[in-house]
């Protein structure tokens, strides 16, 4: 479920920041055909969906093997699993990002699972 959700909200976000990149078109580039902006549209959309599919799928399944391991059911599922998916995500520049993505996704995911139980 959290896979079809990310690629759907992803592919809403790619929608809105394909549609808000401006498109000057300069001297050596000629003003871009609607199919042109269809296809960076098209492209946008889905490369957005992809990536918010594949976070989704990711948070929500390592925070059910951790839910399953511990047998609680409380803020500390989502906290651990944020900062192993940013660590995860974060890793792919380098480690200092890791560190930083690890702490900032369990951060915004404890606030986000206060708020939604509270």
């Amino acid at each position: 479920m959290s896979l079809v959700a990310g690629f759907v909200l992803g592919g809403g976000i790619g929608l809105f920041a394909a549609s808000v990149t401006p498109t000057i078109p300069t001297a050596d580039k000629p003003q871009q055909s609607a199919r042109e902006v269809l296809r960076e549209l098209k492209v946008s959309t889905l490369s957005y969906g992809k990536n918010f599919a594949a976070i989704g799928f990711m948070f929500s399944g390592v925070e059910c093997a951790i839910e399953s391991y511990r047998g609680k059911t409380d803020w500390k599922n989502g906290t651990y699993a944020g900062g192993i998916t940013g660590g995860i995500l974060g890793l792919r520049a380098g480690v200092k990002a890791g560190v930083f993505g690890a702490i900032g996704f369990a951060a915004f995911s404890s606030v986000i699972d206060y708020y939604m139980r509270h």
